[in-house]
Order: C-alpha cells, then structure tokens, then sequence
C-alpha cells in the first residue's frame, strides 16, 4: 500500500515537473516555429501550429539585411569579459567574507544584494553622462564593466555560499604547510569549489548575453550586441514578427546551445555543498 502510493506521488511529481517545464519552454519553441513562417501565416488567426508551409526566407534575409557575425562576436566579447572580470573580483571578495568575516559582512552582503532592487533607469542618465566624458559610449569596455557591476553581487553572493561550504580547517592546513594568500585562492579553494564557480560563470554568462537594458541605451553600432540585432526588427511601420522570431531563434540559439551541454555542470554547481 505505501509503495502504491509512493508510486503514485512520483508520478504525479514527474507530470507536474513536465507541465511546467513545457509551459517554460513553449514561447520559446512558438518562437523558432514562427519564424520559419511566411509574415501572412506569422499572424494568422487561429495561430497555425505545426501545418503550415515551412521557409528559410527570414533567415535569408536577416542574414542579408544584418552583419550577425558581428553582433555576435560583440556578445561573445561583452558577456564573456564580464564574466571574467566579475569572476576575478568576487573570488578574493567572497574568500574574505567567507573566511575572515567581521561583523558587518552580512550588512555588506546584504547592501550588496539590495543594489538589485534598484531600478536600472534610476542610473542611467548619470552614467550615460559619464559615459559620454570618458569616451565609452557604445564601446565593448564601456558595457563590460557595466555588466559586470550589475552582476557582481550575485557573483559574491554565489561564491560565498559555495566558500562557506568548504571546512576552514582545509586552508588552515594548506598555510601551515608554507602556502600564501595567493597559492591558497588559486590552489586550494578553486579547485574544491570548481563546481560552484562553473555554475556562477555560467549563470553570469546568461544574464549577461540577454541584458537588453543597457545594452540598448549605451550602445549604437560599433559595440551593439544581438539584443540590439533583435530590436532593430522593430520599426514605426510595424513589427514583422517572421523576422524578429528568426531574428530571436539566432541571437538566443548559442546561449540555449551552451546551456544545453552544460546542464549538468550547472545543476551539479548549483547544488554544490546541498548535502554534506
């Protein structure tokens, strides 16, 4: 009896988990469908499905309308050095609170995470200006280190969850065998808590690659990444929503790519001192 019912709230789990995972995931699959539409089948009404006459021309013609390669590169290089710039500041960050805390770590910990709450248009009109007079307008620089100022406090917060989760007594040993300040970060800690930093690169790698916000109002074309490649298929006459879907399906099929083959470095990370 206990097992029929054990077997049975599995089941119902299992099912519940799929519902929701399909509901996550149908605006993203009713984007890639579109855009293999025709404009006319794009807006139909009903919506068609799956029987409709299947077409490469939005790709053509975003292809042909846009330099993708450099949009994407552009990606690549903002959210990639914000990453690694984040990454480089928040490990000695997060060790010093983790392992040399005072008393008012948690109120740092907690400040930190309160400047999420701050509205992003808030700042923008000062750090536009001060974009504008240190020349980093719609400069890869300029949005690297937004990014990653943005980003840090869930960079510190997440590496010191995972630091506090490795014994102390492991880098005592390490320094009573000769190690400094330097050959204990790189040597010891990093490669217990791999599987945290992973997940965190990771998870900064995503909210980088889809930041629009700044991304939108700090740059014009030299450093304009896919966000920007996206809105340019929005115009006064309307929106062509064929194309802006192929045009989305391309700027978020690397990013799904990635996360797609490191699933399992993720969930592993984010998990990562869950069970002792």
């Amino acid at each position: 009896m206990a097992r029929s019912v054990t077997t049975r709230r599995k089941a119902f789990n299992t099912a519940v988990a799929w519902a929701i995972g399909l509901l996550i995931f149908f605006p993203i699959l009713w984007t890639i469908l579109t855009s293999f539409k025709t404009e006319a089948q794009a807006i139909a009404d009903p919506p068609v499905f799956l029987f409709f006459d299947w077409t490469l021309e939005n790709y053509g013609v975003v292809m042909e309308r846009s330099n993708y390669a450099k949009f994407l590169w552009n990606s690549i290089a903002i959210a990639g050095g914000s990453t690694l710039l984040g990454v480089l500041i928040a490990v000695p960050a997060a060790w010093s609170m983790a392992f040399v805390p005072s008393k008012r770590t948690k109120d740092i910990l907690m400040w930190m995470l309160s400047t999420k709450m701050l509205p992003a248009v808030g700042v923008l009109y000062p750090i536009y200006l001060v974009f504008i007079k240190l020349g980093l307008l719609d400069t890869k620089f300029g949005l690297i280190v937004v990014l990653m100022l943005i980003n840090l406090p869930i960079i510190v917060w997440m590496l010191y969850t995972y630091f506090r989760e490795i014994p102390g007594e492991i880098l005592e040993a390490a320094r009573m065998d000769g190690a400094g300040l330097k050959e204990e970060i790189i040597h010891v800690l990093t490669p217990m808590a791999l599987p945290g930093i992973a997940s965190t690169v990771l998870l900064n790698l995503i909210l980088a690659w889809n930041e629009a916000f700044w991304t939108l109002n700090l740059t014009a074309a030299q450093a304009a990444p896919l966000t920007a490649f996206i809105a340019s298929y929005s115009s006064p006459e309307g929106l062509f929503f064929a194309k802006l879907s192929a045009a989305s399906t391309m700027a978020i099929a690397p990013i799904l790519i990635l996360g797609w083959f490191s699933q399992k470095q993720l969930v592993r990370g984010l998990t990562f001192g869950a069970v002792k």
